[in-house]
């Protein structure tokens, strides 16, 4: 399959301008799709569009990554209610640098290869243009009322919007525009892809080339990925699911996808795998025969946290998961750097004792009933260690007179006590 045909079996065309296939097959070409600096790494929401300039690329096409140094300090309109904040310089060149880190997993940027990938700031090119110089050379090839026609303003100027719509959005789309612009004179860019929401600032970009220009550039668009029941795709309680695993550690970005439903699974696994499509068919076809089995999620969280992070850290991720749901054991336990054993264990009742308690020894009995509310009463505790039901560290507890001391401790400051299947409680040393 071509570019184009992949996108169109994996779901993930929406909109195309004539043309754009024909150019494609035509010539090597370079494409840019836009991200947005606000933060110092990309979440699971700019995942579809990563993974399409990846499929470019491997496509034989050269894939041009803009990050908005300039529109990031004015906020685009589209699909937002109200304005953004402005960003700062040292904000921005922060943010930037965790952006091409990230993107360096996905993406050739250095292995001269002609169709390796080059990340631009608009910044660069933004930062020396005078307001007159804008609206003298690009201001004056767009006019008021194809920017008005454009969704993403019609729909703030609408009588529904109380906010209204600053100068500085309204502008955005000839900003966007003039990107497009530089590169297609620069760096010979004939095509800008993005989200669905952004069809209407690429198609002004197109617009304003063939106007200053005479030349011919293209659009492609992808669909808004959202889930079954029409949620937001990549929020979970905690907020945004993020690329960084000092924002979203390895084992929750693993769960994020392990928990997804068998719909949203079936799409999922085509948008963000590489998976080709009769390894997909058939993934799909045993799933649909035994859905109890979770295949499909399985190898979707499998796929997508080995891509993103590690063959280690999806490794980890399975033996965490193991170890709370009641399979896994003390060694795997201890083997958990901190970060994932505390994502594993996050949201369980916490206690704090002193470490001098625990360097001297403390009495199973003494620690859990006495010094920490794990069990209401001593003779409670004494009842669920005869019926087998206590655990320290996934080991079994048989004799009320242990003594718990720093051998017990997990990476030098936890002790886990399990009661029964599920319930799990974490004892932190001070």
């Amino acid at each position: 399959m071509n570019f184009v045909e992949d996108l169109q079996w994996r779901g993930m065309l929406h909109d195309m301008m004539p043309g754009t296939e024909e150019q494609l097959q035509k010539e090597m070409t370079a494409a840019y799709i836009g991200f947005d600096p606000t933060a110092d790494s990309l979440h699971v929401g700019s995942f579809a569009q990563i993974m399409m300039l990846k499929r470019f690329q491997l496509a034989g096409h050269k894939p041009i990554a803009l990050v908005g140094g300039a529109t990031g300090m004015i906020g685009d309109p589209s699909g937002k209610s109200q304005e953004r904040n402005l960003l700062n310089e040292e904000s921005l060149n922060k943010n930037l640098d965790g952006i091409k880190k990230q993107l360096s997993k996905f993406l050739d940027f250095d292995s001269g290869a002609p169709n390796q990938a080059v990340m631009v700031n608009n910044y660069d090119w933004m930062k020396e243009f005078s307001f007159l110089e804008f609206i003298r050379d690009v201001g004056k090839h767009i006019t008021v009322n194809y920017m008005m026609a454009k969704d993403s303003v019609k729909k703030r100027l609408s009588s529904e919007s109380k906010v209204g719509m600053s100068f500085t959005e309204f502008t955005y789309q000839l900003v966007q525009g003039f990107d497009f612009l530089w590169l297609y004179d620069n760096m010979n860019c004939k095509l800008q892809m993005g989200g669905s929401d952004q069809w209407g600032n690429i198609t002004t970009g197109t617009e304003l080339i063939r106007r200053k220009t005479g030349g011919e550039a293209f659009a492609l668009t992808i669909p808004l990925i959202t889930k079954a029941d029409g949620s937001k795709f990549g929020k979970t309680e905690g907020g945004n699911v993020w690329l960084d695993p000092d924002r979203t550690s390895p084992y929750s970005f693993y769960q994020f996808w392990l928990n997804t439903s068998d719909e949203d699974a079936e799409r999922y696994i085509k948008v963000f795998t590489l998976l080709p499509k009769e390894e997909i068919d058939a993934l799909i076809e045993q799933h649909r025969e035994a859905p109890h089995a979770r295949i499909l999620q399985k190898k979707l969280a499998e796929e997508v946290t080995v891509m993103v992070h590690s063959k280690e850290d999806y490794e980890m991720a399975v033996e965490a998961s193991q170890i709370l749901f009641g399979k896994g054991t003390a060694e795997q336990l201890r083997k958990l750097n901190e970060s994932t054993f505390l994502s594993v264990f996050e949201g369980v009742p916490q206690f704090a004792v002193s470490r001098t308690e625990i360097d001297a020894g403390v009495n199973v009995i003494d620690l859990l009933a006495e010094k920490t509310d794990v069990f209401p009463s001593k003779g409670e505790l004494r009842r669920t260690i005869q019926g087998n039901g206590l655990s320290i560290n996934k080991d079994k507890i048989t004799d009320p007179e242990l003594n718990i001391n720093s051998n017990f401790l997990i990476g030098g400051k936890y002790i886990l006590a399990q009661k029964g299947k599920k319930n799990y409680y974490l004892i932190i040393v001070q």
